[in-house]
Parts: structure tokens; sequence; C-alpha cells
């Protein structure tokens, strides 16, 4: 459907169905649609699929157009309107930051869970390969007295964080690192934590030829991929920083590749951690895991 044709909500819904088909499922299309929707016009998604027949602004119409033609190259959504929602918070995103995940939502809901009852106590949380600062961010938000630190290598990555922060109207400090080679001279070694989360880089080769091009050929590869012979190489690094940065009775949290939830168990107890859980995602599948420092 060309652009001189789409007038109604309707009719961009249908557009964006009929030009992305050959990349997205039917329900894919309208929740992408959706969002460019919600961003360009400021309505909520109830009110467009209530008003479906109701005729669009030339200059939103015109705005539409670029925006199509950039996602039939595959360039996520996200990425082309610059934000993404995760936990209930807004996020500014690029190509140096992965896209926030609904699983990672979980992660968080699980860690506020277990703080649940403890929300007036001042805790310490790390969280290692910060990104976008999501986890950092949503944690703070929802945990006024704790004290939050991230990490990350990527320097690009960890300004979008602190506007991020910014943003949604928090402070946490960001701390530019390399977790693989942390010196006994940097700013974090000798600091104990209470908690310490991370969702590092687990995507294997294999896992790799059965993923959308739009996310090889846009998101950053530095935060999603590992080599097939060396899977856990972050979460061994991490699991040793954490052995000499995590109070006794800290908990250390990940989120995990489901082909290596007996690993990840093997990992924790081989390493002097006690009462492991492995927690399942929405979809069933084993996707993060707890432990405590004894």
């Amino acid at each position: 459907m060309l652009l001189c044709c789409m007038k109604t909500i309707k009719d961009v819904l249908l557009s964006f169905k009929n030009n992305l088909q050959n990349l997205y499922s039917y329900n894919e299309a309208l929740a992408i649609a959706m969002l460019v929707l919600e961003d360009l016009t400021g309505m909520q998604r109830s009110r467009l699929k209530a008003f479906e027949q109701d005729e669009l602004s030339g200059e939103i119409l015109e705005k539409i157009y670029p925006i199509l033609e950039e996602l039939k190259t595959g360039k996520p959504v996200q990425y082309i309107l610059g934000t993404a929602e995760f936990y209930g918070l807004t996020f500014l995103v690029n190509p140096a930051t992965l896209i926030p995940r609904p699983e990672t939502e979980e992660l968080v809901e699980w860690i506020l869970a277990s703080k649940k009852s403890k929300v007036q106590e001042t805790i310490s949380v790390l969280d290692i390969g910060t990104g976008t600062g999501c986890i950092a961010v949503s944690l703070k938000k929802h945990l006024n007295n704790a004290w939050l630190s991230a990490i990350d290598i990527s320097e690009q990555a960890l300004n979008t964080a602190r506007k991020n922060a910014n943003l949604n109207q928090v402070d946490v400090s960001f701390i530019q690192g390399d977790i693989l080679n942390i010196k006994q001279d940097h700013e974090l070694s000798g600091n104990q934590f209470d908690v310490i989360v991370s969702n590092p880089p687990y995507v294997t080769g294999t896992d790799k030829v059965l993923m959308h091009s739009n996310v090889l050929n846009f998101e950053p590869h530095a935060a999603l991929f590992v080599t097939d012979d060396e899977p856990l190489l972050f979460y061994k690094a991490i699991v040793r920083f954490a052995l000499n940065s995590l109070k006794i009775g800290g908990e250390l949290y990940f989120e995990i590749n489901e082909a290596f939830g007996k690993e990840m168990v093997d990992l924790l107890t081989n390493n002097y951690f006690k009462d492991i859980e492995l927690k399942k995602d929405l979809t069933g599948r084993d996707r993060m895991i707890k432990a405590v420092k004894f």
C-alpha cells in the first residue's frame, strides 16, 4: 500500500502488514505498527484499536513512510524510534546497546520480589554488563535505599545508560571496565555488594544461525555472542569476581542460555554457592538462576 493510499489508522496497520510480511509474522508487524503509531500520535494502544477508522494528519503520514522503509531493511523499530519500554519505564536505545528484552524484566521482577520485605534497608547492588542500564535503573527506581553501581566495557553504552538514569530520575554509579580483566587497582576492587546481577553475552555460534536477521545485522555482537568452545566464559569470570566482591549471604543473579541450566548449577555449586534456584521464563525455558554466597 502506497503512502497516498494511507489515511486512517487501519490503513497504516494494513500497510505495515503487507510491507513487512517477508520479515515478520502478522502479529509482529501489527505490534510494530502500534509502537510507531503510539510514538507519532501520543495515543495509547487501546485508543488506536478503538478508533481504527480515524484519519491521521498529513504530518504524521509523512513521517510513517521513511520509518516503514527503514523497517523493510530489518532494522529494529526500537532503533528507529530511539526508545524501548522496559519494566514500565522508557529507555533510550541505539546500535551501541542491546534492546531490552521481556525475559530480562522477569529477572528484575525476581530480584525485587526477593527484596520486597527489605525495601527500607540500605543494600548495595552491582549490575555487570549494564548496556542501556535497564536492570540497574529499574532496580533503583523500585529500591530507593539501594546503592546501584553498573559496569560495562563500552563507553558508548555507558553514555546511553547515564542518559537513561537521568531520564528516569535515578542515581546510578556507572563505571567502565572489562569483567574478564578486572585489575586489582580497578575502582570496583575491594567493594562488597549485597546483590550482583548480570545478563552477559551467552548466545553461541550454534544459536546464532537460528536468530532473526534484525538481531544479527543491527544489535551489537559483543553484547550477544560467545564461542561454542567457551559458552560460559562471562559467567565463570563473574563468579570469580563475586567470590571476592559479594558479601557472605549475598545473592548472585544471572540471565542464562536455556541450554546451559545444568552447567550453571554445577558452576555455582563448585564455587561455594548455596540455595541455587534455576527459574523458567514465561515461555517455560530455563532463563534465570539465583545463588547465595556462603
